[in-house]
């Protein structure tokens, strides 16, 4: 019998809900690792430094969407159900960078960047 991995997403930001093109995008990991080598060349050493959390997506351009409230708060949820049954909270979260609408596509990429990222299965 075959499991389900991929296909339909969920995205939500507080209470606005997104129709998706494609897929979205969310760390696996909050922690990044680096080896730290030795002149004896001994192994096992590492470094640690946290990894930005984020959710990476394209929304089609609906008029329901509080653009207002998409660029103005600092404080939104944001969760992305995966098909899989995964689902990923991103807490204290707000738009990236600049963000353009594709009129001509009716669609918008979105980053939202967020304080904690938290992964349930």
């Amino acid at each position: 019998m075959g499991k389900k991995v991929a296909g339909i997403c969920y995205i939500k930001a507080d209470d606005i809900q997104f129709e998706i093109e494609g897929g979205v995008e969310c760390p696996l990991n909050s922690i990044m690792r680096e080896n730290v080598e030795s002149l004896s060349n001994e192994t096992g050493h590492f470094s640690e430094k946290g990894v930005p959390q984020f959710v990476k997506l394209t929304a089609i351009l609906e008029p329901e969407i509080d653009i207002e409230k998409l660029t103005t708060s600092t404080e939104l949820t944001i969760t992305a159900e995966l098909a899989n049954g995964w689902v990923y909270t991103l807490t204290e979260a707000y738009l990236s960078g600049e963000v353009t609408a594709k009129g001509d596509e009716g669609k918008v990429d979105l980053e939202f960047a967020g304080r904690k990222g938290v992964w349930k299965q």
